[in-house]
């Protein structure tokens, strides 16, 4: 058993018990595998677990990036079709997430299971608010800049939990507020908006131009 078919067999537990193996031994007894096997490949169950989301994000972004016109997007439609994207990916595991839903509710920030995810959708968000800045589709400002990466995984923990709460046909309201939140955020970090409401906030505050 590989990685792969280690966490589809951990999936498959929650699937059909409602709830997480009490032990790595429970679960080695059940996929039928030897617990030391387990070891060779996961340090515990949260290990799993962690990996699950690192790999739905991670087979994502693998697909867009081999697709030539993705590459040629600005960093706002990239983004945009990295969450429809993802959204897509997600559909094949919503039982097992909706499972959980529970421990996605805000605050997550904290969420270990997300642990792995988050650090690797960093470094991605990263990638793209540097293409924006030599686009000027973003605009890069001193103090503010490094907190844009947590933005962004605000913003999709925003859209992981509005999904898992759409009962819309073909969770088109998510689509709806994908598109919606990307636009705002990308019009807060954008060359104008976010100066005008810095100078605005300074002017009320005191009093100066």
């Amino acid at each position: 058993m590989d990685k792969q078919q280690l966490r589809e067999a951990y999936k498959l537990y929650w699937l059909e018990n409602g709830k997480p193996p009490v032990s790595v031994y429970a679960f080695c007894k059940i996929a039928g595998m030897p617990e030391p096997a387990f070891y060779d490949l996961y340090s515990s169950l949260e290990a799993v677990e962690k990996d699950i989301w690192l790999a739905i994000f991670e087979d994502t972004v693998n697909q867009l990036k081999a697709d030539e016109t993705y590459l040629k997007y600005s960093a706002r439609e990239k983004l945009l079709t990295f969450y429809f994207m993802w959204v897509q990916k997600l559909k094949a595991d919503r039982s097992y997430v909706l499972l959980q839903k529970e421990k996605f509710g805000f605050p997550v920030l904290h969420q270990a299971q997300l642990d792995n995810f988050r650090k690797a959708f960093h470094g991605y968000v990263e990638e793209l608010v540097k293409e924006g800045y030599q686009t000027t589709e973003i605009k890069e400002r001193k103090y503010i800049s490094d907190q844009y990466v947590h933005g962004f995984w605000l913003q999709a923990l925003f859209v992981l939990r509005y999904w898992i709460d759409d009962t819309s046909d073909q969770f088109e309201m998510t689509d709806a507020a994908i598109e919606k939140a990307v636009h705002l955020s990308f019009q807060l970090i954008g060359t104008t908006t976010f100066d005008s409401l810095l100078d605005f906030g300074k002017f009320m505050f005191t009093g100066k131009h």
